[in-house]
């Protein structure tokens, strides 16, 4: 049974009709989304606008969407050093998950708390282009940029050189009982060390794909790799690409997106990348790599490939990896701002 629940979200906007009202669809609409909510779950709404907003009442412009739910808009008293051009909202609804609250532009210095350090997790599955997403975003943003699916492929590499079967959950714990993994970076771009030597160039072949595919389903791998992820998290602004980065890994990030394509079109890609590289591969052969991991990423018993509830889906197959960029930046920025 749902419980009652209330939740917070404030804007900043500008003394005009259409940016009051923009501005308060938006943040409801965030709301709405972020917490999983239709107009069935929500009792009410209640705005607060500071005095120097007097060209329209948020209620009403959210009302004119076709919004469902009791609405009601007051005006705030005068105090002097409080934030000016500010909408308040208060929904109480009804939901089984953990209030999230929305502070969008100027609004964020409200709660430093909850807006100073942000997460962008990118999920989606293999070759989808996430991290050339996610290196994009992190650069123009000034983010940190973790390579998740970079972790996991180190693991597979070292269970390929132990010599051990990658499904064999009791002897992939064994290999990797004393291997240390590490991350450093050098002009921007991250390297993964395994036992101290850099592997950067030696995890991206198809075979280390596979393995990565399957040490991700053993719970132990899982865990090793869980707090070097959320610790990169709260020590600064990051963008994590991965298959379950806004599930488990980090299920309270601000911005979550889910970056996705047709099987044919990720497999052309990773084969040209191949081909590219050198490698003998057949674009047959590629794409029966890609539906197995596909396969296997979203039927594991242990955090399966899904889009998160309050993920933005982006589908690529029409879209350069500039322009999924764009999007993510376009919008992390408009809210941040």
């Amino acid at each position: 049974m749902k419980k009652l629940i209330s939740i917070r979200g404030a804007v900043t906007a500008a003394n005009t009709r259409s940016d009051i009202a923009y501005k308060s669809r938006k943040l409801v609409d965030r709301i709405y989304f972020k917490n999983g909510l239709t107009d069935a779950d929500v009792v009410n709404a209640v705005f607060s606008v500071t005095s120097d907003l007097t060209a329209e009442y948020p209620a009403h412009a959210v009302r004119e969407t076709g919004r469902d739910i009791a609405l009601f808009s007051c005006a705030e008293p005068n105090i002097d050093g409080t934030l000016r051009g500010c909408i308040r909202v208060m929904i109480t609804a009804y939901s089984n998950e953990k209030p999230r609250h929305i502070y969008l532009g100027k609004a964020r210095t409200l709660r430093p708390d909850l807006t100073g350090v942000y997460s962008i997790a990118l999920d989606g599955p293999s070759g989808a282009g996430k991290s050339t997403v996610a290196k994009q975003v992190a650069k123009r943003l000034g983010l940190t940029y973790l390579d998740t699916g970079a972790l996991y492929r180190t693991l597979g590499l070292k269970c390929l050189d132990c010599g051990v079967g990658t499904k064999n959950a009791s002897a992939v714990e064994k290999c990797l009982k004393s291997v240390e993994v590490g991350i450093e970076y050098a002009d921007g771009v991250q390297r993964v060390l395994l036992d101290g030597s850099d592997v950067s160039g030696r995890i991206r072949t198809p075979e280390v794909s596979m393995a990565a595919s399957d040490v991700s389903a053993v719970p132990y791998v899982r865990e090793k790799l869980l707090d070097i992820q959320r610790d990169a998290a709260k020590k600064s602004s990051v963008i994590l690409d991965g298959r379950d980065i806004g599930t488990v890994v980090l299920p309270d990030a601000e911005f979550k997106f889910y970056l996705t394509a047709s099987a044919q079109v990720r497999a052309k890609r990773r084969y040209d990348e191949l081909i590219g590289k050198g490698q003998d591969v057949t674009l047959d052969g590629v794409l029966r790599d890609v539906n197995e991991r596909d396969k296997n990423d979203s039927t594991r018993k242990i955090a399966p490939l899904k889009r998160a509830f309050d993920a933005v889906e982006i589908n690529s197959d029409e879209l350069t990896a500039e322009q999924v960029a764009d999007f993510i930046v376009d919008y992390v920025s408009e809210d941040t701002e």
